[in-house]
C-alpha cells in the first residue's frame, strides 16, 4: 500500500487535522465585525452576507453525514485528500471573489469540506493509535473546534481595525493549504470501511434538505419577520426534515448512521442533550452581547474583551485532557453547564455590559463552552464500540451545529424585535439562554437518574482493542419504565 513519508507519524496527522479545522471555524467567528465591509466591496447586501453565512453552516452541518457515507465505499485517506484540495479551493476562491457568487462558492465550500475533514480525519486519530495519544487527541479537537471559535472575534475585530478583509481570506488559504501539504505527506492508503453497506441516498437526500431549509429559513430573519413566509415556512420545513431523518435512522434496518444505538441508550442521549443545550445557549452568550456592545468600542476593543474565552477554552481542554480517562469525565460536562450559565448571568448583570463584567462573562462562558460539547461528545463516543466513533462524531456534530449556528440568527432576531430596544431585547435572549443553558444540566441529570447510569473509568486499553464499549450505559429511562411496568401485587381476598 502506498505511503507517505510522515505516514503513521501522530504530530504530522495531528498537525494537519489543526490546520485542516481552525480555518472555517475561526473564520465563521471572525465573520461579524468585517462583514460590511465585505458587502461593500463586493456589493451585497448584507441579507446576502447572512444568507452565505447560513449556506456555509448548512454545508458544515450536510458535511457531517456525506463523511460516514464517503468512508464506507470510498479509501477514506485519499478522500481525505480530495477534502483538503477542496478545502484549499474553497479558500482561494472566497479570498480572491470578485463578486458574490464566487465568494458564497468558496465559503460553502469552506464549510462543507470542513466538516469531512472532522468527521474524517478525527476517529482514526483518536482510535488509531495507543491511548497514551488519546489525551492529547481530545485536547486538540477541544482547542481546534472551540479554541478557533473564542479567538474569531479578536481576528475579525484586528481585520477590521485595518478596514481590510483580504488579509484574513489569504492567511485561512495559506493554512488550508498547509492541511493539504502534511495530508498527502501523511498519506497512508487505507481501504473502505464497510464496502458491502448500502449507500443511504435518502439520508443524504433528507439532510441535505433539511439543513439547507432550515439554515436559509434561519438567515432571513435579518430583514423578514419571524411569521414571514420567507422565514417560518422554510425554517419548520428543514426542522421537520432533519426529525424525519433522524426517525428514518432510527427505524431503518442497516442505517448509515447509529441513531437507534445512540437514543435508546442513557449516556449517549445525556452527552447529546448537553451538547445541543450547551450550543444553543453559548450563541446569547456571545453573539448577542457582543452585539449590544458593538456601536460602543471599536472593534478591536471588542474582540479584546472577549479574549478571556481563549482563555477559558485553553483551560478546559487542559482539564479535559487529564480528566478524560477517569470517572470525573462524566462531570465535566455537568460542570461546564454551569459555569456557562454563571457567564450568562454576569451578562445579565447589566446589559450592554461594562467592560470588566464582560472580561469575566466572556471568561466564564469560554470555560463553560469548552467543557461541555467535547468531553459530552466523547462521553457518548464512549458508550459504543470504537468502530461507532466516526457515525458517534457525526450525529453529534450535526445535531451541534444545527443547535448553533441556527439559533445564532433566531437569538439575533428576538434580540432586535422585543422589549422596544435592543438593550432590552437582548437582556431578554439572554434570560432565554440561561434558561436553556439550566435546563440542560438538568435533563442531563435526570436522564442519569432515571436511567440508573453511574460515573465510570472507562476502559480505554479494551476501547481502543475493539472489545466494546469503554462503559457500560443502561437503557434509557430503564428505572422510570421499571417503575411503570412493574406488576401490582395482588392483595389477599378478605374473605
Amino acid at each position: 500500500m502506498r505511503q507517505g513519508p510522515l505516514a503513521g507519524r501522530y504530530p504530522a496527522i495531528a498537525g494537519m487535522v489543526m490546520l485542516a479545522l481552525i480555518p472555517y471555524l475561526a473564520l465563521s467567528a471572525a465573520l461579524g465585525p468585517i462583514t460590511p465591509i465585505i458587502a461593500r466591496q463586493l456589493h451585497m447586501s448584507l441579507q446576502t452576507m447572512s444568507l452565505s453565512s447560513g449556506l456555509g453552516n448548512a454545508a458544515y452541518a450536510v458535511g457531517t453525514v456525506l463523511a460516514v457515507q464517503f468512508a464506507q465505499h470510498l479509501p477514506q485517506r485519499r478522500m481525505l485528500v480530495v477534502y483538503a484540495t477542496l478545502l484549499v479551493t474553497g479558500s482561494v476562491l472566497a479570498a480572491a471573489a470578485q463578486d458574490p457568487g464566487m465568494y458564497i462558492a468558496g465559503h460553502v465550500l469552506q464549510g462543507l469540506c470542513t466538516s469531512l475533514l472532522l468527521i474524517a480525519a478525527v476517529p482514526p486519530l483518536a482510535i488509531g493509535y495507543p491511548s497514551s495519544k488519546l489525551r492529547t487527541t481530545a485536547m486538540i479537537m477541544n482547542m481546534c473546534i472551540f479554541g478557533a471559535v473564542a479567538l474569531g472575534p479578536t481576528i475579525g475585530g484586528l481585520q477590521a481595525q485595518a478596514h481590510a478583509w483580504r488579509p484574513l481570506f489569504w492567511i485561512i488559504a495559506a493554512i488550508s493549504a498547509s492541511a493539504l501539504i502534511l495530508a498527502v505527506l501523511s498519506f497512508d492508503d487505507a481501504p473502505p470501511a464497510d464496502p458491502d453497506s448500502p449507500r443511504d441516498l435518502p439520508a443524504i437526500g433528507l439532510a441535505t434538505v433539511g439543513c439547507v431549509a432550515a439554515f436559509f429559513g434561519a438567515s432571513e430573519l435579518l430583514t423578514h419577520p419571524f411569521l414571514d413566509a420567507e422565514t417560518i415556512a422554510p425554517l419548520i420545513g428543514g426542522l421537520a426534515t432533519i426529525i424525519v431523518l433522524i426517525v428514518y435512522q432510527f427505524r431503518a434496518r442497516r442505517p448509515l448512521l447509529t441513531i437507534k444505538t445512540m437514543l435508546t441508550s442513557s449516556i449517549p442521549v445525556a452527552g447529546i442533550v448537553v451538547a445541543l443545550f450547551a450550543a444553543a445557549a453559548s450563541v446569547s452568550a456571545t453573539a448577542l452581547t457582543a452585539g449590544a456592545l458593538a456601536s460602543r468600542y471599536a472593534p478591536l476593543h471588542l474582540g479584546l474583551l472577549y479574549l478571556p474565552e481563549l482563555a477559558g477554552a485553553v483551560i478546559t481542554a487542559i482539564l479535559l485532557g487529564q480528566v478524560l480517562t477517569r470517572r470525573a469525565i462524566h462531570y465535566l460536562p455537568l460542570g461546564g453547564m454551569v459555569f456557562l450559565a454563571a457567564g450568562i448571568a454576569v451578562f445579565l448583570i447589566k446589559v450592554p455590559s461594562s467592560q470588566a463584567l464582560t472580561l469575566v462573562g466572556s471568561g466564564l462562558t469560554g470555560i463553560g463552552l469548552g467543557a461541555t460539547v467535547a468531553p459530552a461528545l466523547f462521553v457518548a463516543g464512549f458508550s459504543l464500540p470504537a468502530a461507532n466513533l466516526q457515525r458517534v462524531f457525526a450525529i453529534v456534530e450535526l445535531m451541534r451545529a444545527v443547535a448553533a449556528f441556527m439559533i445564532a440568527p433566531i437569538f439575533a432576531h428576538l434580540a432586535s424585535t422585543v422589549g422596544g430596544s435592543l438593550d432590552n431585547g437582548t437582556a431578554t435572549a439572554l434570560w432565554v439562554g440561561f434558561a436553556v443553558a439550566i435546563s440542560g444540566a438538568i435533563l442531563g441529570v435526570a436522564i442519569y437518574a432515571f436511567s440508573g447510569a453511574r460515573p465510570q473509568t472507562p476502559d480505554i486499553d479494551g476501547f481502543l482493542a475493539g472489545a466494546g464499549a469503554a462503559w457500560n450505559s443502561p437503557p434509557l429511562l430503564a428505572k422510570l419504565r421499571r417503575g411503570l411496568t412493574a406488576p401490582v401485587p395482588a392483595t389477599e381476598n378478605a374473605n
